[in-house]
């Protein structure tokens, strides 16, 4: 199998590779590592080989779709497909069945993309331990909440994923589990058909092996248009942000992005240290109050007349969210649109601003991780772009974590490819499919 997305784009429009035999190869590494790992809700075999078979005969004919064409991908389970369960993570919910795609994965079908399954999220998009082992470490986390998303991508179960962030839940996962992540400007891609968690902070983006194969899902799904990044051919200027990301970063992490940041300098580029509002040091209390309160306005109901179908951790954030005052979750919104405001400062004169991902490798399964590095950026609705850039010593992925200013994905992607490049660094593949 190609190890990239758009390597086996190039193979399925030259008819040097088949759509069958792509999808065959990706159920084959399912039933592989599917045991170890626990990726999938479901597999729909049958259904993926049929939609295989007619995008090889539309290949054929030269009813070429774009990149997509013949590439399957994995659906995280809080997505509408049309004739398929959403139970996102609840007991209650596993017999549910869509009537109708969510707009997104309507977008995918007519891009051509082969919709292989549903992949496992923690109940609800929230912070429950899933059933999904990080595939580098089975004693790992592979993060919340779309872990099931980002394992069946690292492990080539699929090539690429749907997957939504409220607090780290798209970057996260990826993260820990060594793939490339984008969770896009807030309302740049189409939050209808998908389980909320938290509206005014809910996001849906993407996860594949690479940037470029990242972008090429970002470009299909979002409501801006690009066809594709620039060429990343100028280094960029990194303003790199402190204080919290460096006094939560383990030390690993921390000389990881060192490291990083060296070699950047190195190829060409300039990284300078950019300075955070005074507001900022707010924003990890601020986010929790928001998507508590939101998240118990739509389980509110649901919680008092089914407690049973709430696990520990989703039901302590509704606890939170029903016992807030109105004045508190009002204040909260304040300072979230003072934040978005005083961060547009930051951008100036640098491209994109630089940090870890996460505050440390993979930790224990017993819990998610921890989202601060990515809990900022969806409380502001600016793009992020992550990619693996450092193996730690008990080898665990490290990712660096690019954010851009708002609806600046197409800069933003060519930045990121710029510094994927120039690291000429290469995870290869994770334990869990040897």
């Amino acid at each position: 199998m190609p190890p990239t997305l758009l390597a086996a784009a190039h193979e399925l429009r030259s008819g040097r590779l088949s759509p069958v035999d792509l999808v065959e190869s990706c159920l084959e590494r399912i039933r592989h590592c599917e045991q170890g790992v626990r990726a999938w809700v479901f597999v729909d075999g049958e259904g993926t080989l049929r939609r295989a078979e007619a995008c090889a005969r539309e290949i054929a004919r030269g009813e070429w779709r774009g990149p997509l064409h013949g590439i399957p991908l994995g659906v995280k389970d809080i997505f509408d497909v049309f004739d398929w369960p959403t139970a996102a993570g609840s007991r209650l919910w596993k017999n549910s069945i869509a009537r109708s795609d969510a707009p997104v994965v309507s977008r995918l079908r007519q891009a051509g993309a082969i919709l292989l399954g549903k992949t496992v999220t923690t109940q609800y998009a929230s912070f429950d331990p899933p059933p999904t082992r990080n595939p580098w470490n089975a004693a790992r986390t592979p993060g919340g909440s779309s872990s099931g998303s980002a394992a069946a991508t690292a492990c080539g179960m699929c090539l690429g994923a749907l997957a939504s962030q409220t607090g780290g839940s798209i970057v996260r996962p990826a993260s820990y589990c060594g793939v490339a992540s984008c969770k896009p400007t807030f309302g740049c891609v189409s939050c209808d058909g998908v389980v909320p968690l938290a509206p005014s902070m809910d996001h849906v983006g993407a996860m594949a092996r690479t940037v470029r194969d990242v972008e090429i899902l970002m470009s299909a799904i979002a409501d801006i248009g690009w066809e594709s990044a620039p060429d990343p051919s100028d280094p960029p200027v990194l303003g790199r942000l402190r204080g919290l990301f460096d006094s939560r970063s383990e030390s690993s992490v921390l000389a990881a992005m060192d490291r990083a940041a060296e070699q950047w300098r190195r190829r060409g580029a300039t990284v300078v240290d950019v300075k955070l509002p005074a507001s900022f040091a707010e924003v990890l209390t601020r986010h929790r109050t928001v998507m508590a309160v939101e998240a118990a306005a739509y389980h509110g109901e649901r919680l008092h007349r089914h407690p049973e179908d709430y696990d520990p951790c989703i039901r302590q954030l509704l606890e939170e969210g029903l016992a807030c005052p109105a004045p508190e979750y009002a204040r909260c919104k304040e300072h979230q649109q003072q934040l978005r405001e005083e961060m547009e400062n930051c951008f100036g004169g640098v491209s994109a601003l630089l940090t870890p991902a996460t505050t440390s490798p993979a930790p224990d399964a017993a819990t998610t991780g921890d989202p601060a590095f990515n809990s900022p950026w969806s409380y502001t609705g600016l793009p992020t772009v992550a990619f693996p850039a450092a193996l730690s010593e008990d080898g665990l992925p490290i990712a660096a974590q690019l954010v851009g200013g708002p609806w600046s994905e197409r800069e933003l992607f060519a930045v990121a490819a710029w510094c994927e490049n120039a690291l000429d660094f290469t995870l290869g593949d994770p334990p869990a499919t040897r």
